[in-house]
């Protein structure tokens, strides 16, 4: 039985539906269970054992573990990540669990540091030091993430970020399911760290070139000075502070630590990762003019 603790995040939802094709036994843990089955509509949860379980909630998730040997892990980012994930960690090695796939972020640079960055390093040693078979995926940015620009380019045609020209990793969330998948389904890759990206990397200036030729208008990319783009998120993206200095950390530390893509994708699936442009062009609709 494999487990699922964010089967309502982009990626755990990905998952879910690539184990329910396998017909893999999987139990999704979530604390709307409501939410859930609406998300997965008519695609035969029946299949699925769904199972009410909060993190914060040490005895649910007990439960809501007993049986499975599997588990994917894949909490919202929060400033209670490093404690809620370390008691997962270690309730999943009472209750049996042998394997565990977390979700975690690109290594913890000192040179340019990311907070949240800091506390996955913080969960993956403990992960280590549990003694339980890991394997640890460290994603950058996802594709899906840009469809949080569509606001202002609807209205506005444009978009804001203190990155610069500098080239970014990206990544589908599609990609990072099925790198899981492949996990849990054949335990490969396991007790290892695997840092994801896509093909190619772009700089926000390319994306804005890359949406004035898909929309058929021009789109321009603003950039702004670290604390203006923080203050913009809070104020007008109505964003918690520490999710605003999250995306500030992050595009901080791409203009100072240059990011270039892996192959990771391709050795470990068989096929080129999904590309930037397929992505933009499937989502075209959230990008047009609403005025």
């Amino acid at each position: 039985m494999i487990a699922i603790i964010g089967a309502t995040g982009t990626i755990g939802n990905e998952l879910l539906r690539r184990l329910m094709e396998l017909s893999v036994p999987v139990r999704a843990l979530t604390r709307e269970p409501d939410k859930l089955r609406q998300q997965m509509g008519d695609l035969g949860l029946s299949k699925v054992e769904i199972c009410a379980a909060d993190a914060n909630d040490p005895e649910s998730m007990r439960r809501a573990l007993e049986g499975a040997s599997q588990l994917f892990l894949a909490l919202s980012n929060s400033p209670r990540q490093v404690e809620l994930e370390t008691s997962i960690i270690q309730i999943a090695a009472q209750e049996g669990i042998e394997h565990i796939v977390k979700i975690s972020s690109p290594a913890y640079e000192k040179s340019s540091p990311v907070a949240v960055a800091g506390w996955h390093a913080e969960i993956e040693q403990a992960l280590v030091a549990s003694g339980l078979i890991y394997t640890v995926l460290r994603p950058y940015a996802f594709m899906q993430n840009l469809l949080r620009l569509a606001p202002t380019i609807t209205t506005q045609d444009v978009f804001f970020g203190c990155i610069g020209d500098s080239p970014c990793n990206f990544i589908d969330c599609r990609d990072i399911a099925d790198v899981a998948a492949v996990a849990l389904t054949n335990q490969k890759p396991a007790c290892g760290i695997y840092t994801l990206t896509g093909s190619e990397t772009f700089t926000y200036p390319q994306i804005a070139d890359k949406l004035s030729t898909l929309l058929n208008r021009p789109i321009r990319f603003i950039n702004l000075k670290p604390e203006a783009l923080r203050s913009d998120l809070i104020v007008h993206g109505h964003m918690p502070p520490w999710l605003a200095e999250h995306v500030v950390e992050i595009q901080t530390m791409s203009t100072a630590v240059p990011e270039k893509p892996t192959n990771t994708v391709q050795s470990l699936l068989g096929r080129e990762p999904r590309t930037l442009d397929a992505f933009l062009q499937e989502n075209r609709n959230s990008f047009q003019a609403r005025r």
